[in-house]
């Protein structure tokens, strides 16, 4: 490892998008991971991808992937409300969170409703 070079784990970035007014898996919602370019405050889109039927994507940060820094989970909800006929107060949901170890295993799940969202750090 040489020296100054940002340690890169085995961690691995995951999310789960559930539709707490129906209580379902919310399917088809775009989520983009940017991370914060220090120093300031340029976010780089790093990937982007669609929830399954199941609220779930792929991994948006691959084994050695992950560094430590400042990230942001976007979440394209207003999009996905109208899909299903609904206003939404949220026009998107960004999550922003540090990964100071980048061999964890992190998981970011977002519960949304048309006028209301959540997050947790969950495992």
């Amino acid at each position: 490892q040489a020296e100054g070079m940002p340690e890169v784990g085995k961690g691995t970035l995951t999310t789960h998008v559930l539709n707490t007014a129906s209580g379902l898996p919310a399917a088809g919602l775009v989520v983009r991971l940017a991370q914060l370019q220090e120093p300031g405050t340029q976010w780089k889109e790093l990937a982007q991808r669609h929830t399954d039927a199941d609220g779930r994507c792929q991994p948006l940060l691959a084994p050695g992937q992950a560094k430590a820094g400042t990230y942001k989970l976007h979440f394209e909800t207003a999009e996905y409300w109208q899909g299903l006929g609904h206003t939404s107060f949220y026009p998107f949901v960004e999550v922003v969170f540090i990964i100071t170890d980048p061999a964890q295993k992190l998981h970011v799940p977002l519960l949304i409703s048309p006028y209301s969202y959540t997050t947790y750090r969950g495992s």
